[in-house]
């Protein structure tokens, strides 16, 4: 009988009964926890598009106001036959540099995610080429940030440069005509990252400056500038100067 009570107490105490289903190692195991309605209802609900899927991607309003009006003043202006003469936009290149990612390296990764902000394409951390000894660079050390805009991003960036970022500049009065490097390109220097509409004042730790330069089809400077002061560019002292230069070989009309 005794026996018969030391199983019996087994089956009933024991892993294998009723009270060790309930008082297991599963009951004393970490406890699971609990998925809310919403996080429940989120994963149950299926996925949906977003309003614009399967749209046809908009072409950039300053593409197209380019192919339908100012290729043909330019064309007009200058006396180009040929189609592929015209003068175009080719692309955008923005430069930063960091000099003080030499002593502290973690200002560059901010200075690259705003120009990545600000493009709205990821940077290329650009290295030191040579060693300097006075300036404590060492060959291969990243000092700079640089991204290079074609296509859609390019136009909808200059759009955005033009229309916006420029009337936000302090004490504005134009750009300088004297900057082309004497093969059609266009460079200036922007002194904060401020006037760009995508920088939040709060978040920003630093103030910085870039290069910008707009790199066209064309290898003449007149040319070029024609180009950019059509797609809207704010050259100091529009007001007395025509919107394209004049060509040489046409006659001025004689004074009655």
């Amino acid at each position: 009988m005794a026996t018969k009570d030391k199983k019996g107490g087994a089956s009933k105490g024991g892993a294998g009964g009723k009270g060790g289903s309930k008082g297991g190692p599963q009951a004393g195991g970490p406890k699971q926890p609990k998925q809310s309605k919403s996080s429940r209802s989120a994963e149950a609900a299926p996925k949906k598009d977003h309003a614009g899927a399967g749209l046809p991607v908009e072409s950039p309003r300053l593409k197209d106001y380019y192919e339908t009006t100012v290729r043909g003043r330019l064309a007009e202006q200058f006396g180009l036959k040929n189609v592929h003469e015209i003068p175009t936009l080719e692309k955008i290149v923005i430069n930063v540099g960091v000099g003080e990612a030499i002593k502290t390296p973690k200002v560059l990764d901010k200075v690259v995610e705003e120009l990545g902000i600000i493009t709205g394409q990821r940077p290329v951390r650009k290295k030191a080429k040579k060693s300097i000894a006075n300036f404590g660079l060492r060959e291969g050390q990243e000092i700079g940030a640089a991204v290079t805009l074609r296509g859609a991003r390019m136009w909808e960036f200059m759009d955005r440069f033009v229309a916006i970022s420029l009337p936000r500049v302090r004490d504005f009065r134009g750009l300088s005509t004297r900057a082309f490097d004497g093969r059609g390109n266009y460079s200036l220097g922007v002194k904060e990252q401020m006037i760009f509409p995508e920088i939040n004042y709060d978040m920003v730790e630093q103030i910085h400056g870039m290069d910008v330069t707009f790199v066209t089809s064309t290898n003449k400077d007149d040319q070029a500038f024609a180009l950019l002061r059509e797609l809207g560019m704010p050259f100091r002292g529009d007001e007395n100067k025509p919107i394209v230069p004049v060509l040489k070989t046409t006659s001025a009309p004689a004074a009655q």
